[in-house]
């Protein structure tokens, strides 16, 4: 499958590179770069910037490192004859794509598989099927941002001190792109995690739990996921342990470790009757 060249206007780079929010030292990638204007343009914007694209048609690649070398931007810029499916997303910032729907949708595949939590992926006209972008821009055509969400299903571990008390969380997530739904158990006490987001690395979510010893608390978590830890703050609305009537807000260290398995399934048991 592969989607015939047809240049994006002028005003239409300018949006895409916009939408973009270049930084200092970023690498992008042209995935069907065509002729090159795109990864030419973000170089251009940018002195720091760093890019290179892959086209089928060596026609194109030709005239697009011809087009680099006129630009002044060969030296950081450079197109390659390559399929897009072989493209080496890992270390790359930005990527940049206007391809037919159903390929861009192959594509979305490999992109949350390959590329680093935190890249930023912007298109032109068509977006990534049920994958909703996190920004875009409708002023003509449609330029979509998505930025790449850290990888958060699975079984999550963390421990807090409150009140002098070790409470041990074991937490459950799903992931639906940017977006996610949990529980939690504490003791012998299970609720929902709600508002659960991921934008590239961060991972928050609020928490509303009864913990033995405590009283109600309201948790706020918000951290940088790396791998299979988390390591961030958990901010507590809390009862006041010598006057419990009373509630005070709380900082503390949050760091969590993804498991292999979770006590949120051990077996819990009925209470004896009073």
């Amino acid at each position: 499958m592969f989607s015939p060249f047809v240049g994006s206007a002028p005003e239409n780079v300018e949006r895409m590179l916009k939408l973009a929010k270049l930084r200092d030292g970023d690498v992008v990638a042209d995935l069907g770069s065509g002729d090159g204007r795109i990864v030419i343009g973000a170089a251009k914007l940018n002195p720091t910037v760093r890019g290179w694209g892959v086209d089928i048609d060596a026609k194109l690649v030709k005239e697009s490192n011809e087009s680099a070398e006129s630009e002044g931007v060969a030296g950081r810029v450079r197109f390659f004859r390559r399929n897009v499916f072989d493209a080496d997303l890992r270390n790359v910032d930005v990527i940049f794509m206007w391809l037919f729907p159903e390929l861009q949708r192959l594509l979305r595949t490999k992109i949350l598989a390959q590329a680093k939590p935190g890249t930023r992926v912007v298109t032109n006209l068509w977006d990534m099927g049920s994958w909703p972008p996190d920004e875009q821009d409708e002023a003509s055509t449609t330029v979509r941002l998505w930025v790449v969400p850290a990888r958060i299903q699975g079984n999550w571990n963390w421990s807090l001190a409150l009140h002098g008390k070790k409470q041990d969380y074991a937490a459950v997530l799903e992931q639906h792109f940017q977006n996610g739904e949990g529980v939690v158990r504490v003791a012998s006490r299970r609720r929902m995690l709600h508002d659960v987001k991921v934008k590239g690395e961060e991972l928050s979510f609020s928490l509303l739990m009864d913990l033995d010893g405590v009283g109600y608390v309201r948790h706020e978590f918000k951290g940088i996921v790396r791998g299979n830890r988390v390591e961030g703050k958990a901010r507590l609305l809390m009862p006041q342990k010598a006057q419990p009537d009373e509630y005070e807000t709380v900082e503390m260290p949050w760091r969590a470790v993804r498991t292999p398995k979770s006590a949120y399934f051990a077996k819990t048991g009925i209470p004896p009757l009073p």
